[in-house]
């Protein structure tokens, strides 16, 4: 693979091309990651809806950002894992804002400790990590305003999901094919679940390290190259992003990085000016202030 060395760093007001009228929605956002995007975004003077799955912990997270002046941020329930959810909040969105400019797929689970290595729970986790962003990716897609400037999805996945962490080259050259289809993504996944039911999915060559989550992120990272794919030169942009080992909850509080550092980098990676946005890449953190981005 190709890879570009980028140094990230603030965006001149001069290339600023939002105003309050810009809209983008963070989803899991009630702490953590998406919390700081939410209030970097804010701050940087774009509306923003902020979602979480807890309606009590989704409402407080916004209502502390407004008493701190936040007042572009806007909360709503939603369970990406649950269809009915999205619906819901797809028709509320449609009805409070109408237009969407930019979307980060953050919301995501996990039931690994650092260092842990056991299934738990994985159809929960394919269901929120992988098919709840696709679900509300597609549900959204509609009301992009591809007219003003160019629609962005960013999707928060992880390098446990890279193809090389696949160890068998059949369902690896599936997922690298420049015409690998939604269907065959889906397809892929199923017979993941199909190998952990049957206890077979260590020796069937599946990812070893965190496999349930892995294996989400790596259909997510295929998700949005086929779905870049299909909308190349069509004023919307589709990229991942690995945070890297951050101090969040899902990592118990350790990491070598703070949640306001990754939010940096991804308010930076959304509001590139549409002249440097790409589509189709996968960023990765390497250290504080510098990523790679991967083809």
């Amino acid at each position: 693979m190709d890879h570009l060395i980028s140094l990230i760093s603030p965006i001149p007001s001069s290339n600023r091309w939002w105003s309050e009228e810009t809209m983008a929605v963070v989803t899991g956002a009630n702490k953590g990651i998406g919390f700081e995007v939410v209030k970097m975004l804010s701050k940087l003077g774009l509306t923003v809806v902020l979602t979480a799955r807890n309606a009590k912990n989704g409402s407080i997270a916004s209502d502390s950002l407004r008493r701190d002046g936040f007042q572009n941020v806007h909360f709503f329930w939603l369970d990406v894992s649950d269809p009915s959810s999205i619906s819901a909040f797809v028709s509320w969105f449609r009805l409070s804002f109408g237009v969407l400019d930019i979307l980060v797929n953050n919301a995501a689970v996990s039931f690994n400790a650092v260092g842990e290595n056991s299934i738990k729970e994985p159809e929960t986790i394919i269901k929120t990590n992988y098919y709840g962003a696709k679900l509300l990716t597609d549900a959204l897609l509609p009301l992009f305003r591809r007219s003003v400037s160019v629609g962005r999805i960013l999707n928060i996945s992880s390098r446990l999901g890279a193809l090389n962490k696949l160890r068998n080259p059949s369902l690896r050259q599936t997922l690298e094919s420049e015409e690998l289809t939604y269907e065959q993504i889906d397809a892929t996944v199923t017979q993941f679940l199909e190998d952990v039911s049957k206890g077979t999915y260590e020796e069937n060559g599946w990812p070893e390290n965190w496999s349930d989550y892995a294996v989400s992120k790596m259909a997510l990272n295929a998700y949005s190259r086929v779905l870049a794919r299909r909308y190349n030169g069509k004023k919307l942009s589709v990229n991942c992003y690995c945070p890297g080992f951050t101090r969040t909850s899902m990592t118990g509080g350790q990491g070598t990085h703070t949640a306001e550092e990754a939010a940096a980098t991804i308010a930076t990676l959304v509001l590139l000016p549409p002249e440097k946005l790409t589509s189709g890449k996968f960023f990765m953190c390497v250290e504080p202030n510098r990523i790679i981005s991967r083809l």
